[in-house]
C-alpha cells in the first residue's frame, strides 16, 4: 500500500470516527437505532458546499452544516417521540425525506468544490502537504471532540441520557423527562454525523447525494470492532475504541483492495464490511468459549 493510500485511509478513517462517535451515542448510549444518518451524512456535506460555492468561509459552513445535522435528528425525534412512530421507521422516513431535501439543497445530485477555498486551505497555504495536513487537523478535531463527549456524558444531562437508554422506566419515576433526552441524544448524534460529511466534503472536493450509502454500516463497523479491539465500560475508553475501529476499518478495506488479496474489489466492499463485523460481533463469544474450554481442562 503507498503512502499515499496509507494516509488517505487514515483521513477517512478519522472522519468516519466522528460519525461513529454520533452512532455511539444513538446505539450504545440511547438504544435507538437511527437510520437517519444514512441522509444526514451528504447533508452535512450538501449544506457546506452550497454555502461554500455561495461565498462563505467554509469554517462558517462547516458551522452550519453541524446545526442542519442537528435539526434532521429534531425530526427524527419528533417522528419517534410525538408521533408514535417506531423510532427504527422513523430513521427511515427522515434518510428517505433528506435525499430529496440534499438535493434541493444543491441543486443537482452532486457539485464540485474544485479551486474553492475549503476547511483545510489555512493549514495547507502554509506549505504544508494536504496528504498530512489534513489527517493531522482532523485528528486534532476527533480530540476535541473526544473531550467534549467525555464532558458531556460524565455530565448530569449525559448521565440521565445513558439512564433513558437503559432503563427509561427508573428514570421517569425519578421525574426524569426521558423525551428531552431522546431529543438531546438524537440531535447531537445527527449534529456530528453533519460534521463528518462536511469534513468528507471539503477533504474530497466534492458534494454528492448518495455519499451516505453506507454510513451506519461503517458506523456500526467502527462502534462493534473498537469494542472487541478496547473493552471497557469507561466513557473515554468506549469512545477512544470508536476511533480507533473506523480508522483500522478504513487501512483494513485500503490494504485489501489495494493488495488485491483474496480477489476483492471496490465492488465488494459492503460484502468486506458486513464480513468484518460478524467477525467482531463473533470475536468475543468465540474467546469467552476458549476460556471456558481452558479452565475446564
Amino acid at each position: 500500500m503507498s503512502s499515499i493510500a496509507f494516509f488517505g485511509a487514515i483521513e477517512i478513517g478519522l472522519i468516519y470516527g466522528i460519525v461513529a462517535f454520533g452512532v455511539f451515542i444513538t446505539y450504545r448510549m440511547l438504544d435507538f437505532p437511527d437510520l437517519s444518518v444514512e441522509s444526514t451524512f451528504p447533508l452535512g456535506g450538501a449544506i457546506a458546499a452550497a454555502l461554500v460555492l455561495s461565498g462563505w468561509d467554509p469554517w462558517t459552513a462547516t458551522a452550519i452544516a453541524f446545526i442542519g445535522g442537528g435539526i434532521a435528528g429534531m425530526l427524527t425525534a419528533f417522528l419517534s417521540v410525538h408521533c408514535g412512530i417506531l423510532n427504527l421507521l422513523a430513521g427511515i422516513l427522515t434518510m428517505i425525506a433528506g435525499y430529496s431535501i440534499n438535493i434541493r439543497i444543491m441543486g443537482r445530485p452532486n457539485i464540485s468544490l474544485l479551486g474553492e477555498a475549503n476547511f483545510f486551505a489555512p493549514f495547507t497555504d502554509s506549505g504544508i502537504s494536504s496528504f498530512y495536513a489534513q489527517p493531522l487537523v482532523i485528528g486534532v478535531i476527533c480530540l476535541l471532540l473526544m473531550a467534549l463527549l467525555v464532558w458531556f456524558l460524565l455530565s448530569e444531562v449525559g448521565l440521565a441520557l445513558r439512564a433513558t437508554g437503559q432503563n427509561p422506566r427508573m428514570l421517569r419515576a425519578q421525574g426524569g423527562n426521558t423525551v428531552a433526552y431522546v431529543y438531546c441524544g438524537v440531535i447531537v448524534s445527527n449534529a456530528l454525523v453533519a460534521l463528518g460529511g462536511a469534513l468528507f466534503t471539503h477533504a474530497n472536493g466534492f458534494a454528492d447525494v448518495t455519499s451516505g450509502i453506507g454510513t451506519i454500516v461503517f458506523g456500526l463497523a467502527a462502534v462493534i470492532l473498537g469494542k472487541t479491539i478496547l473493552p471497557g465500560e469507561k466513557i473515554w475508553v468506549m469512545l477512544l475504541a470508536c476511533l480507533v475501529g473506523a480508522v483500522l476499518y478504513r487501512l483494513f478495506v485500503a490494504l485489501i483492495l489495494s493488495s488485491g488479496v483474496f480477489g476483492f474489489y471496490a465492488s465488494d466492499l459492503n460484502l468486506m464490511t458486513a464480513l468484518l463485523v460478524i467477525l467482531a460481533l463473533v470475536a468475543p463469544t468465540l474467546r469467552r468459549r476458549w476460556k471456558q474450554r481452558q479452565a475446564a481442562a
